[in-house]
């Protein structure tokens, strides 16, 4: 047992919702003066010297604010690398560590223009979570979340009671109230961005992060991206979904790749009209032959699914009546016969223990998918991501198309057979085995 598997909390710690550590943040883009900062010569001067020193972004723009008075000096810009910057990292050296492993120099310096990264989680919506947020003087004023109905509401903070005898707020315990919004632009709680003055107004916008490791970084924690684009959003979303499509559900442990590219999207101008034009856009890929996962899991999967059913009918646990007929899993049907064994002599009958049933033949298809059925039961391998691993991992052994060959079956219920005596060693190697296979070159 971990120390999170009680069913109920055991400090106030574990009352809160778990977030994993952050230990930095990876931009994607820069941040420049604005035309009313560009014309203040100290502005330009705190800018280019804080810059040179490897100052933050927030920093710039704080030390501005303080010294000229202009507020929200600097803008966004998007660009064509990555920004990886020391005073973004709980420990600068490792932002140096980043591009020195994966930075490029094409002419201007060493900058962050593709790099590996692997997800901490299954569940896509952990690692990109996403809302929409209004951001006042004081901090978060609006923001949205999904109820259990499906629906997208707009909530914010309730204000804090105030203590009669005190006359002052109540201190909080667990964190501030959430509650619905419903004043009289939102008078439901529903959020309706089309009836919001905030989102029409450009104050109510998109904000989300990628959440993920870099392979051979050290550090204890994720590192974040943020962006406020969808279509990086929905293009990250496809990605992810088509991975774990191919992968039984599994994100985790997946390397992907990002990158920048130029893309044509399509916007609404303040006229109406629609608007082409080009933009910077992450992006999320991965170096899989997805081909080869998704032929390998078509060609065995039912023979796999049936499995644990088996293993219930033989424990009692499912009615004989309601066993489901087991699929074909192999088409030998235009095999040649093999040469079926000839009966031992009684001279040659051994007189030691029993040995195991010989191999099925190409004349008993059935009695190839129901061993094979059962051996990956047995094994502890019907179902999961174990289930994928073996499907990878007798496509690696045999080469595609290996369903069909009754000698590559044979050969992989053999190996099933002796990995009888050690299921432990035979689902770590596979497991191993798929891995590699899944991990860019």
């Amino acid at each position: 047992m971990g120390y999170t598997d009680f069913g109920h909390p055991r400090s106030l710690i574990e009352e809160r919702p778990q977030r994993p550590p952050i230990i930095g943040k990876i931009r994607p883009g820069i941040k420049v003066l604005t035309k009313r900062a560009k014309e203040n010569e100290q502005a330009v001067k705190i800018h280019d010297t804080m810059l040179a020193q490897g100052g933050s972004f927030e920093a710039i723009g704080e030390e501005i604010e303080r010294k000229t008075k202009i507020r929200n000096a600097l803008v966004p810009k998007n660009t064509a690398w990555f920004t990886c910057r020391g005073s973004d990292f709980t420990n600068p050296a490792t932002a140096d560590e980043i591009l020195q492993k994966y930075g490029e120099d094409r002419g201007d310096g060493l900058k962050l223009w593709r790099f590996p990264v692997i997800f901490a989680f299954d569940d896509w919506l952990a690692n990109m979570p996403n809302q929409l947020k209004v951001w006042g003087a004081r901090g978060l004023q609006y923001f949205s979340e999904y109820g259990a109905d499906g629906k997208r509401h707009c909530k914010m903070y309730a204000a804090p009671e105030v203590d009669e005898r005190a006359q002052r707020a109540k201190r909080l315990f667990g964190g501030r109230t959430v509650i619905l919004r419903q004043d009289d632009a939102i008078p439901d709680g529903v959020c309706d961005p089309h009836q919001c003055p905030q989102y029409q107004g450009r104050h109510c916008n998109l904000s989300a992060s990628l959440y993920f490791c870099v392979p051979e970084i050290k550090g204890l924690g994720l590192i974040e991206l943020p962006t406020t684009s969808i279509y990086v959003l929905q293009k990250a979303y496809a990605a992810m979904q088509t991975v774990a499509m191919a992968r039984g559900g599994r994100l985790a442990g997946m390397h992907f790749w990002l990158s920048k590219k130029a893309v044509d999207i399509t916007r609404i101008g303040e006229d109406g009209l629609p608007i082409r034009q080009e933009q910077m856009l992450t992006m999320l890929d991965a170096e899989i032959d997805l081909g080869a996962l998704l032929d390998s899991a078509d060609q065995m999967a039912p023979a796999l699914d049936a499995a644990s059913k088996s293993v219930a009918l033989l424990e009692g646990a499912m009615p004989a009546g309601d066993a489901p007929s087991v699929a074909p899993l192999v088409d030998i049907s235009g095999a040649m016969p093999l040469e079926p064994e000839r009966p031992p002599t009684p001279a040659s009958t051994p007189v030691a223990s029993p040995m195991p049933a010989p191999m099925p033949t190409a004349a008993d298809p059935e009695d190839r998918e129901s061993i094979l059925a059962d051996l990956a039961a047995r094994l502890g391998m019907s179902v999961g991501q174990e289930r994928l691993d073996l499907l990878t991992f007798a496509r690696i052994e045999y080469g595609q198309g290996w369903t069909k060959r009754p000698k590559d079956v044979d050969s992989m219920i053999g190996e099933m057979q002796s990995a009888l005596a050690n299921p432990l060693a035979f689902r770590e190697q596979v497991r191993s085995r798929a891995r590699e296979a899944t991990q860019p070159v």
